[in-house]
């Protein structure tokens, strides 16, 4: 199996740069490759290193490190990052741990949100308590810009390669690279017998982290005539499971087979696109796909392994540059690269969500060597799906509620989503390999301790697992407040909360938003939290409950947010101080939980 970068441990050498980035998307590893491109201009040895993969024991022994971190929810840490911040927040760590270490941080976040960047800005700020000394002024890349993160890593990175060169200044007789000069590849291919394909071993299926499951359900929960798809998927396993409310599944998707035959096309690959090789590292400082097999073929790459439907980044086109034989192609691709032709680059592909696909079918003199297909392509990422199931009450199974994403951009043009379109491909009987990764959510040590549950739309998935597993535990204490746009079309499990309802294990609000009079205002789910302001101050305050969010990362958690600063006011009589401090303990007690994605 071929990991990140093949971790060795720190390097002794003066020019080594350790890069440890926590991505959720893939944007903070794209970021981290272009980061290491660049310090390797000038002949800086890097190690790049998803944070799950680092031993944290090594971190004390590190003299240089650049910190690549996304944002998730509202200013919570990627998981991966969640081990060494919980690390480096022990009360027991000397002042003077990294005394040794220079470090910098780039953070990716959004400013609509009100923790731009957070987990960034915590984690220069902890490094400093501890003696590390930061080289270069924090980055804040913002999605909301006109250029995306380019807007602000473009310039970070050079700042960044002048902080390098004032503490090691080049040694004499090298230069620094020319930034326009086609880097090396980050693999090599050997082509093999193909009795060494069918001899490899599939990594994802030697994953101890990953369990064998079977599809027993794929069916609609939202009417036939509703807009959106969003359907209920159940899968056995063969292994004893075990998992807790708010946790993932973490599933690899594949790309369709016409999709992956339109690819082959476009590239030019068809004749060689099962022909199989043995894939090698070449690069350290470049990251490679996860469970990327050693024997594979360029079909498979493409199935499995890369993500030809999604919208380039800038990265793509410096490399795709280098591959077009067309003097107009190539004088368009120079000006997407410029300063001046950064808001077209952004036009072309962002607003209209061009993807990788559509673009090399315009660029159609572009013959991409094989071995850059790492290179050029981004990595197909798992993905993670809420589980909406309690294993105490469904025991070698779990449960999902998926919204299938499909939509037509600007220039109406179809669109779906490669993961949610591969689990509703999927058919009773098949079998596919299924990771378990921990939540952010914690249940009370005791059933009599209430609970709050806010999920609309698919956010009610964990908020499912939660109070099945309350009910098995003997809880009767949980609300939950679910947001639809009509009771009857996308009220999902609407009969299981009736249920519950009657039993009095549970009481439920709806609010169905599109159902009301025509001219009279909506109502959303934290309308009803503030309708119910004296019950929910009872249970947040004088009972010491659980409030727990889970949604999409819009508007809905910062107004569920505004709901409970409003009703510490008004039936807490709490001044804004108190108010503020009053949701940070929350947050603090782990009482205050979002579980949301983007």
């Amino acid at each position: 199996m071929l990991n990140d970068a093949d971790h060795q441990g720190p390097d002794p050498d003066p020019r080594s740069l350790l890069i440890l980035y926590a991505t959720e998307t893939g944007t903070a590893q794209d970021a981290a490759d272009r980061i290491a491109r660049n310090c390797r201009r000038i002949h800086f040895q890097c190690r790049v290193v998803n944070m799950d993969d680092y031993p944290l024991e090594e971190l004390v022994s590190e003299d240089l490190i650049v910190f690549v971190v996304s944002t998730t929810g509202t200013g919570i840490e990627p998981r991966s990052m969640t081990p060494l911040w919980t690390m480096l927040l022990r009360s027991d760590l000397p002042t003077d741990l990294f005394e040794d270490m220079q470090f910098a941080v780039f953070g990716l976040g959004d400013t609509s949100y009100e923790k731009f960047c957070w987990p960034a800005k915590k984690l220069s700020r902890r490094l400093e308590s501890l003696g590390a000394v930061e080289i270069c002024a924090r980055g804040e890349g913002d999605e909301q810009h006109d250029l995306g993160i380019d807007g602000a890593l473009l310039p970070w990175i050079s700042k960044l390669i002048d902080a390098l060169l004032t503490i090691y200044p080049l040694p004499p007789g090298l230069e620094i690279d020319r930034p326009d000069v086609l880097p090396p590849a980050r693999v090599s291919l050997t082509v093999v017998p193909a009795s060494a394909l069918h001899e490899a071993s599939d990594p994802l299926q030697l994953d101890d982290g990953y369990h064998t499951a079977t599809l027993t359900s794929n069916f609609r929960i939202t009417a036939e005539d509703w807009w959106q798809d969003v359907r209920h998927f159940e899968f056995d396993f063969e292994d004893d499971i075990k998992y807790r409310p708010g946790d993932v599944a973490v599933i690899h998707p594949e790309v369709s087979h016409s999709d992956v035959e339109k690819s082959l096309v476009s590239l030019g690959w068809e004749a060689i696109a099962d022909e199989p090789f043995q894939v090698q590292q070449t690069l350290g400082d470049q990251t490679l796909p996860d469970h990327l097999p050693k024997v594979t073929t360029l079909r498979a790459i493409l199935i499995r392994h890369i993500n030809v439907n999604d919208v380039p980044r800038r990265s793509f086109f410096e490399f795709l540059r280098h591959f077009v034989t067309d003097e107009l192609e190539r004088e368009k691709l120079d000006d997407f690269l410029s300063d001046e032709g950064a808001d077209d680059l952004y036009d072309y592909c962002h607003r209209v969500r061009r993807t990788i696909r559509e673009v090399l079918e315009e660029f159609r003199s572009a013959k991409i060597p094989r071995e850059y297909v790492f290179d050029v392509f981004p990595p197909m990422r798992p993905r993670e799906f809420s589980i909406a199931s309690s294993v105490k009450r469904h025991p070698k199974k779990i449960q999902l509620c998926v919204a299938i994403v499909r939509y037509k951009t600007r220039l109406k043009i179809p669109r779906k989503g490669v993961a949610t379109s591969y689990l509703a491909s999927l058919r009773l009987g098949d079998r596919i390999r299924i990771g378990l990764r921990r939540g952010l959510i914690s249940l009370p040590s005791e059933p009599h301790i209430p609970v709050i549950c806010v999920g609309p739309g698919t956010g009610v998935a964990p908020m499912r697992a939660v109070i099945e597993e309350r009910i098995e535990l003997g809880s009767t204490e949980n609300t939950l407040y679910f947001g639809c746009r009509s009771a009857s079309k996308d009220q999902h499990y609407a009969s299981e909360w009736s249920g519950y309802v009657d039993g009095q294990n549970l009481r439920y609000r709806s609010a169905c938003s599109r159902d009301g009079p025509e001219g009279v205002a909506r109502v959303y789910v934290q309308d009803l939290i503030l309708r119910d302001s004296k019950r929910v101050w009872e249970i947040l305050y004088e009972r010491e409950g659980y409030l727990y969010i889970s949604g999409s990362s819009n508007k809905m958690p910062a107004a569920i947010r505004a709901a409970v600063r409003s009703i510490a006011q008004v039936e807490g009589g709490m001044s804004g101080d108190d108010v503020k401090e009053f949701v940070e303990n929350l947050e603090r007690e782990g009482r205050l939980v979002e579980e949301c994605w983007s």
